[in-house]
Formats: structure tokens, C-alpha cells, sequence
């Protein structure tokens, strides 16, 4: 089985798949399901990849889904992995895109090894590494299955039930121009904003709820007093009303400081994700916490404040767990995964397979 993993995990991550730029890598996967398991295969119109695999050794007709991205974080061109001391890392400048090629790898080598399963779907999304795109456009008519897994989280124990709101804040400050030796007759735009900020609570607000001011951009000239900034930040929370809550703090405390300083302010809201949560007592669950506990694991189902296409699945309509596939430090060039995790995680789905079956 490792020679398995370690050929097709090593095809995959060397394809590039930057968000946006998936589609080699998607007709890659199209290619191979079709050879290595006679699959079909077909793209909803937003360019997800839906694959559909036979039941084997099964007399069930209601299909499971299985969910993965195709899609990278940057830097994740020319990704060179390698294996050593039993650890998957890269050898360049990149990350090892680990985050979710692992997963679909681990999906593959799991259906050519297990002894039987009932009919499978699976969904490959596009640009879920910027905002859940993909999933959400995703076409799930074209899916029978009602209940499934998202395969892209890091640790193999966990089992995710639930996730965040999360509202999107893009916040423009309108000042006044000045020349810098005249700064009585300006208002500067970026004090306004640093001002503003000064007053929030950001990182952890409370146990299930986080603030990130994750952009700023102000000034032209360095010689002029600032007319012009503008600041982006996010509140995600596992509580709907408790985002709403603080997002309105947030804007109340710009409009407040622009006010006094005789500025205003633009603000734009989206809401990004709506707070989810299934029922640890529902079948994906009990059936993946069977699976991990025969994998030698402790199953703990938790709720994150990280978005999955999970959260995008469940809302239309399809019961989802989002599991582990073992990797370690995704997002950063430090990324790796190890061997015997990604084996591990193989038996994990193979054991789901079983119960389904």
C-alpha cells in the first residue's frame, strides 16, 4: 500500500493547481478514476469534478459522497516532494500541497484497496483555499448521495460537526489631503484607521470567536496627510448572533472615531459562512468514530472556527463530517506529512467503506 500512496500523492502535488488555475490537475484526476476504478466522470458547470464509482461486492444503492479540493495555496508551482525517514515534505521553495491532495490520494488507494462499498461519489471543488468558492457553486442535483465526508483536515482523530459564521468587513476611510507641513488643514485617513483599531479586540474575542484585521492599505505620497485608507477584517464565530454582534461592534467603533475627527467611513459586509453544526449522533458520525476507534485512534468530534466545503454541503442539503487526512503544517513551507499517517488514514476510509457497505 505505501508504494501506492507514494506514486499517486507524488503525481498529484506535482501538477500545479493553484486556486484558479485547477483544471490539468482536475482532467489528471478525471483520467485516472476512469482508468484505475472505470469510473464516470463529468464537470458541474461552475468546473467541479464529480466522479462516480460502482458499488463493489455490495448490494447498496444509495451512494456515499466523498469530498475533496483540487486547488493549492501559494507558493504551490513546481512542488518537488520527497520521502524521507518515512515524512512526505518539499524540497523547494513551496509548499507540499498536502492540503488536499493527500486526501484525494488516500480516497484512491483506499477504493483500489477495499475488499468492498457501496456506489461512491465524489465531488473534486475548485478555490476552496479562497472562500469555500467551488463548493459553493457546486451543483449537488447532480449528486444522489445524501449523506458523506469532506477529506481536508490535518488531524485523523477528529471528526469536525460544525463550523463558524464568518463576516467579511472591507472598511474605507475618507479623510482629507494635506500637504505635510500644513497637517492642520488635513485629516489623516490612516491615523483614523490605526486609531480605530486601537480600540478592538482582535484574535480570540471569546472561546468560539475570532477577529483578523488582515489587510491595510492608505496614502499616496509620503509628503501629503492621508486622505484615503482602507482596512479589511474578518469575524468568524461558532455562534451566528455573536458574529452579527461583534461585526456591528466593529463597524459602530469606525463610524465613531471618523465621526469625531470629521471623517466618514464606507463599510461593506458579506457574510462569508453561516455557523453549522450535525448531530454527533447522526450516521457519518457514529460510522467515523467506529472507523477511527479501529484504526487504534481516540474519536473526538469537535467544532471549528476553519471553514470546510463541509459547511457548504451540509447547507444544501447533504449531511457531512469533515475528516483528517494526517498532514502536518498546511499553508506554510513547512508542510509535511507522514507515511504511516496517510496508510492510517487509507484504513480509516476503508473501515468506513465497510459499514456502508
Amino acid at each position: 500500500m505505501s508504494d501506492d500512496i507514494v506514486k499517486y500523492f507524488f503525481q498529484m502535488v506535482k501538477i500545479d493547481s493553484e486556486s484558479g488555475e485547477e483544471q490539468k490537475f482536475l482532467k489528471f484526476l478525471a483520467d485516472l478514476f476512469q482508468k484505475e476504478l472505470k469510473a464516470h466522470t463529468e464537470y458541474d458547470s461552475y468546473g467541479n469534478l464529480i466522479i462516480r464509482v460502482k458499488a463493489k461486492n455490495s448490494h447498496k444503492s444509495e451512494p456515499i459522497l466523498f469530498s475533496c479540493h483540487a486547488d493549492t495555496v501559494k507558493p504551490g508551482k513546481g512542488i518537488e516532494p520527497f520521502l524521507e525517514k518515512g515524512v512526505i515534505r518539499s524540497k523547494g521553495e513551496t509548499i507540499l500541497g498536502a492540503d488536499d491532495k493527500a486526501g484525494i490520494a488516500e480516497l484512491l488507494v483506499a477504493l483500489l484497496k477495499a475488499p468492498q462499498y457501496p456506489p461512491i461519489e465524489i465531488l473534486i471543488t475548485r478555490q476552496e483555499e479562497i472562500g469555500l468558492i467551488g463548493s459553493s457553486f457546486a451543483e449537488t442535483n447532480l449528486l444522489k448521495a445524501k449523506k458523506g465526508y469532506v477529506l481536508d483536515s490535518e488531524a485523523l482523530e477528529e471528526i469536525i460537526i460544525g463550523g463558524p459564521s464568518r463576516i467579511e468587513m472591507d472598511i474605507k476611510i475618507i479623510g482629507k489631503a494635506a500637504h505635510a507641513v500644513e497637517p492642520e488643514h488635513g485629516i489623516s485617513a490612516i491615523e483614523i484607521a490605526a486609531h480605530a483599531i486601537s480600540l478592538l479586540k482582535t484574535g480570540w474575542i471569546d472561546p468560539i470567536t475570532t477577529v483578523n484585521i488582515g489587510l491595510i492599505e492608505g496614502g499616496h505620497v509620503l509628503n501629503a496627510v492621508p486622505e484615503n485608507a482602507s482596512v479589511q477584517i474578518e469575524c468568524r464565530s461558532q455562534n451566528h448572533k455573536r458574529c452579527l454582534e461583534y461585526s456591528r461592534s466593529i463597524r459602530g467603533t469606525f463610524q465613531t472615531v471618523a465621526r469625531a475627527r470629521g471623517a466618514r467611513v464606507e463599510i461593506q459586509s458579506k457574510q462569508a459562512l453561516k455557523a453549522y453544526q450535525i448531530s454527533e449522533n447522526s450516521e457519518v458520525v457514529k460510522i467515523a468514530k467506529k472507523a477511527i476507534q479501529s484504526a487504534g485512534l481516540i474519536p473526538k468530534a469537535v467544532v471549528i472556527c476553519g471553514g470546510t466545503d463541509a459547511a457548504n454541503l451540509n447547507k444544501k442539503g447533504i449531511t457531512t463530517a469533515a475528516l483528517g487526512f494526517g498532514g502536518n503544517l498546511p499553508h506554510s513551507k513547512d508542510e509535511n506529512i507522514a507515511l504511516a499517517d496517510m496508510e492510517k488514514a487509507v484504513d480509516i476510509i476503508i473501515a468506513i467503506l465497510r459499514e456502508y457497505s
